[in-house]
């Protein structure tokens, strides 16, 4: 949900690289958003400036002009639909000088046509215009969610975006109220998509937890604008390559019924070259991220359909695998993204960040395929080249190149063992809590440990090109006294270019220390706060496995 004016943020710092893979997603077993879900929404381009002729407009534009029957099925009527007050029973009710035929008969109207009706709510006591004061009244569904549910099925509500903007609260009081409209929706008995955006003027838990238990897609960043960059590591609002710096990262989220959300498109709003909402778009489908359009779909210019509606892109988006592309290399310019296919097929995606044109290269082999004879399909061109192996392109600034490679024998894509000059935190996949310089001291010798993630410096840890993983800009993780046992602790040192100094990230998420050739460990497995850091035979168990941001 968009805000228009500015106000302060509980931010979290959220930082761009990814090294490995996640832990798969548990989703929620609702039945529905087994892929990525297709659809319009009203908010980007009109706000609370909607009623029901619009929606019916653009329900009869999507069938109109094909996007229906490419998978453009949702049709979400955002925020401001409501009457600012409840009825005497309590329930939500239309506002009826914006949609003086009901909901229900809005609802009925868009199944008629063969597609699926989305509408928003929050969980507090307001949404989000009415906390701006941009919409009058206090309609949330905060004691109301059982009710509230209850009248959404009755009205045929298919998807329901719930959203949290409020400041207040922890990530345990977000868990705990998006979960009991989960509940309450599970128990009306109907299918309903459940979107939710725990980020709205919040501290970023989208990327701080897989909210697959509680949602089919979630919001990983603050609102999107339409604009390249914005300048924002994960606050409002945020361009597309912003977006991009924290969705990649969190692949080993995505699996049927569970999508990561880096929110709703912004491709023919203006703002951007038709390069860049190429780019947009196509990484939006390569990263297994809703379709959600948020233009005027009912005078759309030729070069914002064509984007729209590249099938090859959507094919891409909409694999039945449910497999968010993995994050293969990223050296600050240049970003290659990998996506394996239900039918062996991979697609990859060489995107320049850069500012000038240049030439991405990758291998079969490090996209996940193994042989000597490949097909590659250009996503855009729909041009078929032949291949020994060798996935080359010449890419313009901000644009993104798109194959999608048949032949040879699956394997397992490669993540780049160590980016260059890559700063994020450290995050344990057995306990969700990052590895942290013990009580924030930069002194030799410091333990290591297991906290809360934060945020802090004392949890920013830079991979360089020699190997180390630095803090504070010149302090190392260290293994204590060049060690080699089970059980050597972890500590910081000044960097010295030792090898105990060393280490090695690996595709499986764990990380190897070089001198001792063991892996990083959570002693006794613990999730606490102040477990200690160390090292450990490799066993693949979740406390070796460690994912960043």
């Amino acid at each position: 949900m968009k805000r228009t004016r500015t106000r302060a943020l509980l931010a979290l710092t959220v930082v761009a690289v990814a090294l490995t893979p996640l832990t798969q997603a548990q989703a929620l077993n609702n039945g529905v958003g087994r892929t990525p879900p297709m659809g319009w929404n009203t908010w980007n381009t009109f706000g609370c400036n909607i009623n029901e002729t619009l929606i019916k407009q653009t329900t009869d534009a999507m069938v109109a002009n094909g996007m229906r029957d490419l998978g453009y099925q949702y049709v979400v009527v955002d925020d401001c639909w409501m009457d600012p007050n409840r009825d005497s029973s309590g329930n939500l009710q239309p506002n009826l000088s914006r949609f003086p035929s009901g909901m229900k008969a809005l609802g009925d109207y868009i199944h008629a046509r063969g597609m699926k009706f989305g509408i928003y709510q929050a969980p507090l006591d307001k949404t989000c215009a009415q906390y701006f004061n941009a919409y009058p009244g206090s309609t949330g569904a905060l004691n109301h969610e059982a009710q509230d549910a209850r009248q959404f099925a009755a009205w045929g509500v298919d998807y329901l975006k719930y959203d949290w903007c409020s400041p207040t609260g922890t990530m345990d009081d977000q868990v705990r109220a998006f979960a009991k409209m989960r509940d309450a929706l599970a128990a009306t008995g109907r299918p309903i998509l459940y979107s939710i955006n725990p980020n709205s003027i919040h501290d970023k838990t989208g990327p701080r937890r897989n909210w697959g238990d509680v949602a089919n897609i979630w919001r990983t960043t603050e609102d999107i604008t339409n604009v390249w960059n914005s300048g924002q590591t994960n606050g409002y609002p945020m361009g597309i390559q912003n977006i991009v710096n924290v969705n990649a990262p969190l692949s080993g989220y995505a699996a049927p019924g569970s999508f990561n959300d880096p929110d709703m498109m912004v491709v023919g709003r203006g703002g951007m070259s038709d390069t860049e909402m190429r780019s947009h778009f196509a990484l939006w489908a390569i990263m297994a991220a809703p379709l959600i359009a948020g233009n005027d779909v009912r005078n759309m210019d030729s070069a914002t359909s064509t984007i729209m509606k590249n099938q090859n892109l959507i094919a891409i988006n909409q694999d039945p695998l449910g497999l968010q592309a993995l994050q293969i290399s990223n050296d600050g310019t240049r970003r290659i993204l990998a996506k394996r296919l239900s039918n062996g097929d991979v697609a990859v995606a060489l995107f320049n960040q850069g500012g000038s044109t240049t030439t991405i290269s990758t291998s079969a082999s490090a996209i996940g395929l193994s042989g000597n004879a490949f097909n590659l399909r250009d996503a855009w061109t729909n041009a078929v080249t032949s291949t020994t192996g060798a996935i080359s392109a010449s890419v313009p600034a901000h644009g993104t190149v798109v194959y999608r490679v048949s032949g040879g024998t699956p394997t397992s894509p490669s993540p780049s063992p160590t980016p260059t000059a890559s700063t994020s935190p450290l995050r344990g996949v057995g306990s969700n809590r990052c590895v942290d310089v013990s009580g924030a001291s930069q002194a030799n010798g410091t333990a290591v440990v297991l906290w809360d993630c934060n945020g802090q410096s004392n949890q920013q840890w830079t991979s360089t090109a020699a190997g180390e993983l630095r803090v504070y800009g010149n302090k190392c993780l260290d293994v204590n006294n060049n060690g080699t046992a089970d059980g050597t602790g972890v500590l910081i040192w000044d960097c010295n270019g030792q090898n105990n100094q060393k280490w090695r990230f690996n595709g499986d998420g764990s990380i190897t220390a070089i001198g001792a050739n063991k892996c990083l460990d959570v002693s006794g497995a613990s999730t606490a706060n102040n477990a200690r850091i160390q090292i450990w035979s490799c066993t693949g168990a979740s406390n070796q496995r460690w994912t960043r941001g």
